[in-house]
């Protein structure tokens, strides 16, 4: 590093403690600049120690730096209980401040998770548009109007019809199928058919219909 970039590290830690007027060590310094490289930031904190420039405190390992406190004037005691009181003051007014920002972040986010008014108009036409169709039909029910053409009628009462027989046959051979199996069987039909894991409809109280 050339002796001019080491005196701009000198006069930066310099200033930098003057300003901040409170202890930091080296790795602090070198943190808050982030200009200089961690070695240049020690090296300079010990050339302003040697020159009295700033102040060396040791705790332990641990090494802080001060500003030299003689070039500051005394502080009046009063001038620090206003300026605590304004500390205090000022520390209120964030914490207010920091709750209405609270609230208004959770008033936005409400907004933010609501419809837009351009897809609550469209639900508000889509389900009105659904409610007058319901309207409709409803209307033709209380008047005894038939909703269903007779061809659909048709083809729902063969759909029935087909699906009952193919429910009989296959209750049919089910049953077929348990009688044989009872030809063998030590136990009672109940004991079998627990013992396979079959519901019958019976035992859910279930009719087969008419076709």
């Amino acid at each position: 590093m050339s002796k001019s970039k080491d005196a701009g590290v000198v006069d930066a830690v310099e200033l930098y403690l003057n300003r901040q007027n409170r202890p930091y060590s080296a790795v602090d310094i070198f943190n808050n600049l982030k200009d200089f490289g961690k070695t240049a930031v020690v090296k300079a904190c010990e050339s302003l120690v040697e020159n009295s420039r700033i102040t060396e405190k040791v705790y332990g390992k641990q090494k802080v730096y001060v500003a030299d406190q003689s070039k500051f004037s005394d502080v009046d005691e009063n001038e620090i209980k206003q300026m605590d009181a304004r500390i205090v003051e000022l520390s209120e007014k964030v914490s207010t401040k920091l709750e209405r920002v609270k609230a208004l972040e959770s008033e936005v986010k409400g907004f933010n998770n609501a419809l837009s008014t351009k897809d609550a108009k469209a639900q508000v036409a889509k389900l009105s548009e659904e409610c007058k169709k319901c309207s409709e039909k409803l209307q033709k029910l209380s008047e005894g109007q038939v909703l269903i053409s007779t061809e659909d009628k048709e083809k729902v009462y063969k759909c029935r019809e087909k699906y009952v027989k193919e429910w009989r046959k296959r209750k049919r051979i089910s049953n077929e199928i348990v009688n044989a199996i009872l030809e063998g069987y030590p136990k009672s039909k109940k004991e079998l058919l627990d013992t396979i894991g079959i519901e019958t409809d019976e035992d859910i109280g279930v009719v087969v219909p008419n076709v």
